[in-house]
């Protein structure tokens, strides 16, 4: 990674982690693991084009667990679960930051390669933008900003 040129202001920061994003082959077959063996409750559904994904998150103190089904074979979630040999895998983890496109500056003048140059919408009214895993140590990386 290159020298860090951009210096981010001290009130845009990450803040937590935000969520750990699972693909799954069926929402359906993987709800009932995560509602009922470990008691997480019912999950907030939801479509998200931009994504070509349907999501089920489920709040655990905070941190959300996001179950993520591709609503289409070229979705990049079809795509990680065909490489996963049609199994579901842990897909990603998310930031939560007061300003996305900061972040994504902050990471290009680090060096880091972007998947999405600027902010996209995401689920639960965000703005999200995800840095590529080749730069990331091999963990597909998200920012989130609510």
């Amino acid at each position: 990674m290159g020298k860090r040129r951009f210096r981010i202001p001290v009130d845009i920061m990450i803040q937590q982690i935000d969520h750990l994003g699972i693909a799954v082959v069926s929402l359906d077959a993987a709800i009932p693991y995560y509602r009922d063996a470990l008691g997480l409750g019912e999950p907030h559904l939801e479509e998200v084009p931009s994504q070509k994904v349907r999501v089920a998150m489920f709040d655990v103190a905070g941190v959300h667990i996001e179950l993520l089904e591709p609503t289409s074979p070229d979705s990049p979630i079809a795509k990680a679960i065909e490489k996963n040999n049609g199994r579901g895998l842990i897909h990603h983890v998310a930031f939560k930051t007061t300003d996305c496109a900061a972040q994504l500056t902050q990471a290009r003048e680090a060096g880091v390669s972007l998947i999405n140059e600027t902010p996209v919408p995401g689920a639960n009214d965000t703005q999200v933008a995800f840095l590529h895993p080749k730069s990331t140590f091999g963990v597909l990386t998200e920012f989130c900003q609510h």
